[in-house]
């Protein structure tokens, strides 16, 4: 994702002011009116707009995303965390009592088990749609078969792009999931899973020890 304070060439403490007179320095350069590139001048507009919005800026701060400058697949891996996160929500066990980051975790793998799973099977029919289109031939006439065939192997292929995309998204939601540690109440877990609790935390220790 682009930094908006990298395009503004700001500080991130960057007051109103600072920002405005960036943005008009910038602006003059940046305009197409004043041979500047398009899509840069819109970014630096979003920017712009992005910093001076003193929620959806402490909301970039955060979580290090905003609408406006997330791509597809970044999109895509918060549709999919804000799932996970109802889920959580709606689950009735008690807080402590299991960890709703690893569910999330798990939750994200299986996905992205499923989806590699799908591609490489669309894939192999593929494959076998156009060995059949090769052997195929029309002595005369309209060729509709082949036709046929072809539009198969096109739809085959869409279909490989958008699970493409799925699984993009599932490994970007997986990597923004990363890095959290969720502290477990051991008088509310099962005696087996408290066991293999202290095993972790003993393990931990060993590592940073």
């Amino acid at each position: 994702m682009t930094d908006p304070y990298d395009i503004l060439g700001v500080e991130r403490d960057a007051d109103e002011a600072k920002l405005k007179a960036a943005y008009r320095r910038l602006a003059k350069v940046a305009h197409p009116d004043s041979g500047g590139d398009t899509e840069a001048f819109d970014n630096l507009q979003k920017a712009y707009a992005l910093l001076l919005d003193p929620v959806r800026r402490k909301v970039y701060d955060d979580t290090g995303y905003d609408v406006e400058f997330a791509d597809a697949a970044e999109l895509q891996a918060l549709v999919m965390i804000e799932k996970l996160v109802t889920d959580a929500v709606l689950d009735e066990r008690a807080p402590g009592s299991f960890d709703p980051v690893a569910v999330m975790q798990e939750s994200l793998s299986e996905e992205l088990r499923k989806a590699r799973f799908s591609k490489s099977e669309l894939e192999r029919h593929a494959s076998r749609v156009g060995l059949h289109l090769e052997r195929l031939e029309k002595q005369s006439g309209r060729d509709v078969l082949a036709h046929m065939f072809r539009a198969r192997i096109e739809a085959i292929s869409k279909a490989v792009a958008e699970t493409e995309a799925k699984i993009k998204a599932a490994e970007r939601a997986a990597d923004m999931l990363s890095g959290y540690v969720y502290d477990l109440d051991p008088s509310l877990l099962p005696e087996a899973s408290v066991t293999n609790l202290e095993w972790i935390e003993t393990s931990r220790n060993r590592s940073t020890g």
